[in-house]
């Protein structure tokens, strides 16, 4: 078993507020004998959440063979029984004996689709969920944030850090976007701006929609754009990985700028490019353009 996919699953089940969201969102969403699809199930965390809160039969689909073969033995140690079946398998092409009530996936990435949960879920819906059925996420967004570090992470590098002037460091990075978490909450320069939308099971794809403008709100020192997601999982219940929060699995991505005074007033575009499909789970890989315009004086 490869200790690297082991040591993520660890991370994840560590999550409490990850682990808490989805409990409460499925506490909402499954009724009593409902049929249940855990898209990308992993350790079977949600497969038995939907279990506790009344479903009668889980489907945990897991396309990795090493962890579908765990999933059968975790699910024989808590006597799950003919209560739950792991399908080994693609997701996309996988079809069951019964239409589902409910699909459910926690496959959100750093930025949110780069994991490809919308395609995923999207491709089970269709073949698998009954009419009338539930999808836990319903809605996914990544957001762009123009923001001002807190004397961390890239904020570091300032002209008056300590007793250097450390602007030659700034100079001779490449651009290249960097993941964080933050030990500091950052000040936000503009408001958190859509950058992509899907509704999960619906939408084709999760990828960016186009430039955005991210209008400056607040006078200080541009640093960086940042990225992060919001998954609308059931009513009132939502899930995101900014703020940092003690525990959280999914770092921020950040796209670090030449560090420049702003204005209330400016604007940053910014347009948030996936890479080619073949290597779009790598979120190191996506891109940012992004440009600063003035305000206009009076």
């Amino acid at each position: 078993m490869d200790s690297r996919l082991l040591a993520m699953h660890q991370v994840m089940l560590a999550d409490r507020v990850r682990v808490d969201a989805y409990d409460r969102a499925l506490a909402k969403t499954v009724r009593q004998g409902d049929v249940v699809v855990d898209v990308g199930a992993g350790t079977l965390i949600l497969s038995a959440l939907a279990l506790r809160h009344g479903a009668g039969h889980v489907y945990a689909i897991e396309a990795d063979p090493a962890m579908a073969a765990l999933a059968e033995r975790i699910a024989a140690d808590n006597d799950f029984g003919d209560r739950l079946t792991v399908v080994q398998g693609d997701a996309r092409v996988v079809r069951l004996p019964r239409q589902a009530d409910v699909v459910v996936a926690e496959l959100m990435g750093n930025l949110g689709p780069e994991e490809q949960m919308v395609e995923l879920v999207r491709a089970v819906v269709k073949h698998n969920l009954a009419p009338g059925g539930r999808v836990v996420p319903r809605r996914l967004t990544t957001h762009l944030t123009a923001i001002e570090f807190d004397d961390e992470g890239w904020g570091v590098w300032r002209d008056d850090h300590s007793v250097l002037r450390l602007g030659a460091v700034r100079a001779v990075a490449a651009p290249a976007p960097q993941l964080h978490f933050f030990h500091r909450d950052p000040v936000l320069l503009s408001a958190h701006v859509p950058a992509g939308v899907s509704v999960v099971g619906m939408s084709r794809t999760g990828g960016p929609a186009g430039p955005c403008a991210l209008r400056v709100e607040r006078p200080g020192e541009l640093h960086a754009v940042m990225g992060h997601f919001t998954a609308d999982l059931a009513d009132g219940v939502e899930l995101s990985n900014f703020p940092s929060y003690p525990g959280c699995n999914w770092a921020v991505w950040i796209w670090p700028v030449q560090h420049t005074p702003v204005l209330d007033g400016d604007e940053v575009r910014a347009e948030l490019t996936a890479p080619p499909r073949s290597a779009v789970r790598d979120v190191t890989g996506w891109r940012l353009d992004c440009a600063l315009s003035r305000r206009r004086s009076a």
